[in-house]
C-alpha cells in the first residue's frame, strides 16, 4: 500500500509539475502581447495586486490564518527587501527588457539566472568555482553573445544594449532573491504572499509617482490577470507542490530545462516572431552549459 501510494504521489508530482513549466513557458509571449495594451510598470502593478488577492484565497482554502501567529518583527523586515528584489525589482526590470527586446531574446537570456546564480555564489556563500564550471560557464556566456549580437561577431555590436543589459540584470536580481529566500526557512506560501504585499505597496507608490494608475483596455486586464495568476501565483503553488510529492527534487527539477524551448515555440505561435536560428542556437549553448554545471556539482556531492 505504502509503495503504491508512493507511486501515485510521483505521478501526480510529474504532473503538477509538467502544468507548471507548461504555464511558465507560455508567460513570455503573454508579457509581449500584454505590453501592446498597457505601461510596463502598469503590468507589473495589477499582476503583482492579482498575484496578493490568489495568494491569500489560497492560505484561506488551506484554513490557515495571514499572518502566522509566528510572524515577528524581523520576518516582517525580511519580507520588506524581499519584496522590493521580487516581485519589485526583478518584475520591473524584466518587464522593461520585454518591451524593448524581441520576446525571443528576453525569455533566453532571462534563462541565464542558474549562471548568475553559481555567479553569486562565490562572494554570497563562500563556494569555490573549478575549472570544469568555468568551461560551463563560458560555454553558456558564448550562447548569451550568440542572442545578443545575432550572431554578428564583427566588432561585437549588442542589437540593443539597454535590452540585454535589462534581461540579464533580471538574471542576477532572481539569483540573489534565490540565495536570500534558501536561507529563510519560513513556510513558502505566507512568506511569498508577505513579499508580494511589499512588493505591491513599492510598486503601488512608482506608479503614483510616475502617474501610471489609469482605467485599462479589456485586453490589458485579460492579459494582467493572466500573469498575476499563472506567473506569480498559481503556478509557484503548483512547483511547490510536485516538490513536495517528488521522492526526490531531481525527478522533476530537469523538467525545468524543458521551459525555455516551449517559450520560444509559444512565442513564435502567440506573439507571431520568426524564432531566429541564433536563438536557438544561442539557447542550446546556455542550456548545455547549465546542464554541464548541474552535473559538475552532482560530481562534487557525491560521496
Amino acid at each position: 500500500m505504502g509503495k503504491n501510494n508512493r507511486i501515485k504521489d510521483q505521478k501526480t508530482a510529474i504532473l503538477l509539475a509538467l502544468l507548471a513549466v507548461t504555464f511558465w513557458s507560455t508567460i513570455g509571449s503573454a508579457f509581449k502581447i500584454t505590453l501592446r495594451y498597457v505601461s510596463f510598470i502598469e503590468l507589473v502593478l495589477y499582476s503583482s495586486f492579482i498575484a496578493v488577492i490568489l495568494l491569500f484565497l489560497i492560505l484561506k482554502a488551506r484554513n490557515k490564518t495571514y499572518p502566522p501567529a509566528r510572524t515577528t518583527g524581523k520576518d516582517v523586515l525580511k519580507s520588506a527587501l524581499y519584496g522590493f528584489l521580487n516581485p519589485y525589482l526583478y518584475y520591473m526590470v524584466l518587464i522593461k527588457a520585454y518591451d524593448i527586446l524581441f520576446a525571443q531574446e528576453a525569455v533566453v537570456l532571462n534563462y541565464t539566472w542558474p549562471l548568475a546564480l553559481v555567479l553569486l555564489s562565490i562572494p554570497l556563500l563562500k563556494q569555490k568555482i573549478g575549472i570544469k564550471s568555468i568551461s560551463a560557464l563560458l560555454i553558456s556566456f558564448f550562447g548569451i553573445v550568440i542572442i545578443a549580437t545575432k550572431g554578428d561577431f564583427s566588432g561585437i555590436r549588442l542589437s540593443n544594449e539597454l535590452g540585454v543589459i535589462l534581461a540579464l540584470g533580471s538574471s542576477f536580481i532572481w539569483a540573489t532573491f534565490w540565495i536570500l529566500n534558501m536561507k529563510d526557512k519560513r513556510d513558502e506560501i505566507p512568506k511569498l504572499l508577505l513579499n508580494f504585499l511589499f512588493g505591491f505597496i513599492y510598486i503601488l507608490i512608482t506608479a503614483l509617482l510616475t502617474n501610471s494608475i489609469r482605467i485599462l483596455p479589456a485586453e490589458g486586464y485579460l492579459g494582467v490577470f493572466y500573469i498575476g495568476v499563472f506567473e506569480m501565483g498559481l503556478t509557484f503553488v503548483l512547483w511547490l507542490r510536485a516538490l513536495k510529492l517528488s521522492s526526490t527534487t531531481a525527478k522533476i527539477g530537469n523538467l525545468i530545462y524543458l521551459s525555455p524551448f516551449l517559450s520560444l515555440v509559444f512565442v513564435s505561435i502567440a506573439v507571431g516572431e520568426k524564432i531566429m536560428d541564433t536563438t536557438w542556437t544561442g539557447l542550446i549553448f546556455i542550456v548545455a552549459g547549465i546542464l554541464l554545471q548541474q552535473i559538475n556539482v552532482r560530481k562534487r556531492n557525491t560521496p
